[in-house]
């Protein structure tokens, strides 16, 4: 995160310079409004780095790490704006590509044993085929603080089936999220119109 926050302070900086070099004599109302902006971004910087220094847990260094982002966001707002260009997507970030870069194991998820059926899925949850997403989520929580490395005292002998089980909660939250307005049927009973 440290990187992260001395890479941003860098790039404030240069989009401020580029405000001064390109906004100050065609576009003066906004450069005023872009460069308070940036003088937020550089005190919200600030702010951040010295409570990362008293983060002791998850909850705070995830508090963090959301208003980071929020940060970078708001950076990019602005960047925009000053450079005339289109606002850049940001990729929305998953918890089983965090596992993964923490793991060090290069190597897309997919590639190993990846879910990519709901039947499959479901199993893997350990939950009946066309549970809600409710159940879903509630049973994997529960395996989770089962299996993660915490609970068991530091042994990582259970990851790989921790991976495996986050893989299928991650399919089934999209799976769910797309077919939330028809009726869940099982695998084995042909659809009917009617239903």
């Amino acid at each position: 995160m440290q990187k992260r926050i001395s890479s941003l302070r860098s790039k404030t900086e240069e989009s401020m310079d580029c405000a001064v070099d390109t906004m100050m004599q065609e576009r003066v109302d906004s450069y005023f409004r872009v460069e308070q902006g940036l003088d937020e971004i550089v005190k919200s910087l600030l702010q951040i780095e010295e409570e990362l220094e008293g983060v002791s847990d998850l909850s705070g260094a995830m508090r963090l790490e959301s208003r980071l982002e929020f940060v970078e966001d708001r950076w990019d707002d602005l960047d925009s704006e000053i450079r005339e260009r289109p606002r850049r997507r940001r990729r929305k970030l998953n918890l089983a590509d965090m596992l993964k870069a923490a793991g060090g194991g290069g190597g897309d998820l997919s590639q190993s044993s990846s879910v990519n059926n709901a039947v499959d899925a479901y199993a893997i949850m350990g939950v009946e085929f066309g549970s809600s997403l409710a159940d879903v989520t509630t049973a994997f929580r529960h395996k989770a603080k089962q299996l993660h490395p915490d609970a068991n005292q530091g042994d990582r002998s259970s990851e790989p089936e921790l991976r495996r089980m986050l893989e299928a909660y991650q399919f089934l939250k999209e799976y769910l999220s797309l077919t939330n307005t028809e009726p869940m049927r099982p695998p084995d009973r042909p659809y009917s119109p009617a239903e």
